[in-house]
């Protein structure tokens, strides 16, 4: 009896802290998206009491969820990642429509996807995306790094695209990773450059010369005929 009663009391105390961690996560989300609405209002140099205003909240409650800025900082980090690599890989599964679209086929057109789909983030929300690259003072090891997190998330993407590529030339796939690192550098400070220039050119043309330039290099280090990728 003793043990039946218990295992109720047991059961009743795991179901409120299952609501409340519940809660608390549906708290910290609505915060955190409320902190983005506040970026995108404001600009990338917001200040938690524009936060706070936008939440209906005070600072308090905000640092009771996330620690202090820093963590704030991360959970937006966290949720640009999501929406990163949702984006790209909506873009690659629409590249990859195209009958024979491949690194092998078709360099340019997934190049371009990838390419495309990280500018688009960049055109959609510049602010959040300085926000994430003007990142604070962080007392972190570099592979905690969220922005290095979010290169890691896109590289994940990229680097089996690039392994079929290299086994289908018939070549070992240890460069596969390098290159995805590699592509995404190329595309970040690109992206950087761009969104600072007032006088920019349209996204599509950026977007077409990037994906010109490295699918040629592309071609070439995986000893295809160049001529197919013009």
């Amino acid at each position: 009896m003793t043990n039946s009663r218990s295992t109720r009391v047991n059961a009743r105390v795991d179901g409120r802290d299952a609501r409340w961690t519940e809660h608390r996560e549906q708290r910290r989300r609505e915060l955190t998206d409320a902190a983005l609405r506040a970026i995108r209002n404001h600009g990338a140099t917001v200040g938690m009491d524009e936060i706070a205003a936008e939440a209906g909240t005070s600072k308090t409650v905000i640092y009771r969820h996330f620690g202090d800025r820093l963590g704030l900082y991360l959970a937006v980090c966290q949720s640009v990642d999501t929406n990163v690599l949702g984006d790209l890989q909506q873009a690659l599964s629409h590249a990859g429509d195209d009958p024979g679209v491949g690194l092998t086929g078709d360099a340019p057109a997934v190049i371009e996807a990838v390419i495309d789909s990280y500018f688009a983030q960049v055109e959609r929300d510049p602010e959040v995306y300085r926000f994430v690259v003007r990142r604070p003072t962080l007392n972190v090891s570099p592979e905690h790094d969220p922005v290095i997190g979010i290169s890691d998330t896109i590289a994940d993407v990229l680097q089996p695209i690039f392994e079929d590529a290299l086994r289908e030339a018939g070549q070992p796939i240890t460069a596969a990773r390098i290159w995805a690192h590699g592509l995404i550098g190329f595309v970040r400070e690109s992206a950087d450059r761009w969104l600072a220039d007032p006088d920019r050119l349209p996204r599509s043309a950026v977007v077409r010369h990037m994906a010109q330039f490295a699918s040629y290099g592309l071609a070439g280090a995986l000893g295809l005929d160049t001529r197919s990728t013009t």
